[in-house]
């Protein structure tokens, strides 16, 4: 009994000294990448099985929280990768002093050139309002703000899609967009703090539309064989989200964080993102799209603006809509 339990404890203390040796990971993303639905449990699968690590995906709310966290906590941060910024952000970000720059290479299949020597893009799509496709949608934004139809949107001081709304009017209409807003906000059921919120909203039949993207009903129609989705073609086009990771400088993990930066461009991460996050790869996997994709509406003109102008941007646009909706 006596080698028993000493063989035991022995058994006992290898395993705890094989856990404390295996090295963590910690990726900063947001709340719907880590959900059972969302990329976070294949992509923690997949990059465990090569990487010997403990990946820990952390959510800290929607996309655009995530700076708003990375900067209280400064250089006392836990995240070694910050995941689910995006081209609206990426300037602030760097603002911060605390991303580092990475060295992947990749043959990117983004409508834009992308030469970002910090940020790596693993996803992109065009923010739509979708409804359910029987109705007759508005053509753009003046159409949507003088009709009686109830959209929900994100707020734009904690979600990425929130932001890009505020992006997309103020590209559009430039001077004119305190009057877009002025004539949307009677149709404004409410402003969410995340994506999910305002889906969830929409899909239990509170609104018409929602703020969502191009590439959402094909959730729908792949998932859940559903064709009684679709998002609403404007004709002022359609503004571009590029999704993007970096490195934190002071992670105490640089190596397995360039690790992974170099894991989200092959195909065993971007054959995940389609049907989990819903979105287009950054590169395209060698299968191709899942089928259902080729449905999907395919707006006539791409807005995006230049991170580097993005911010000012961003600014003014914020203000214009916090004016417009408080009143």
């Amino acid at each position: 009994m006596k080698y028993l339990a000493l063989a035991t404890g022995l058994l006992a203390t290898t395993a705890t000294v094989a856990v404390a040796d295996t090295p963590v990971l910690t990726v900063y993303t947001y709340d719907s990448f880590v959900s059972d639905w969302g990329p976070g449990p294949a992509v923690e699968k997949a990059f465990e099985e090569t990487c010997g690590c403990d990946l820990q995906l952390v959510g800290a709310g929607d996309g655009a929280a995530l700076l708003g966290r990375l900067k209280l906590e400064g250089a006392r941060t836990e995240a070694d990768v910050v995941l689910g910024l995006d081209t609206n952000l990426t300037a602030a970000a760097l603002d911060t002093g605390l991303f580092a720059e990475h060295s992947v290479e990749a043959e990117y299949d983004l409508p834009i050139d992308w030469a970002d020597s910090t940020f790596v893009p693993y996803d992109w799509g065009y923010f739509a309002f979708v409804q359910n496709a029987d109705m007759d949608g508005p053509a753009d934004f003046k159409a949507l703000a003088d009709s009686d139809l109830k959209i929900v949107i994100q707020d734009p001081r904690s979600s990425t899609p929130g932001l890009g709304l505020l992006m997309w009017v103020k590209t559009a209409y430039g001077d004119e967009a305190p009057a877009i807003w002025a004539g949307l906000a009677d149709n404004i059921v409410t402003v969410t703090k995340g994506w999910s919120e305002a889906y969830g909203l929409f899909l239990e039949g509170e609104a018409d539309m929602v703020l969502s993207y191009t590439t959402s009903p094909a959730y729908h129609l792949i998932a859940e064989e559903d064709a009684s989705k679709t998002a609403a073609t404007f004709s002022e086009g359609h503004y571009m989200q590029i999704e993007v990771a970096g490195k934190i400088a002071g992670s105490d993990q640089p190596e397995l964080a360039d690790q992974f930066l170099s894991f989200m461009v092959t195909d065993a991460f971007q054959s995940i993102i389609p049907t989990t996050n819903w979105m287009y790869p950054a590169v395209v996997p060698a299968a191709g799209l899942p089928q259902g994709f080729e449905t999907l509406i395919q707006p006539e003109k791409a807005l995006i603006l230049p991170s580097a102008e993005a911010q000012p941007v961003r600014d003014a646009a914020l203000a214009e809509w916090l004016d417009a909706l408080s009143k």
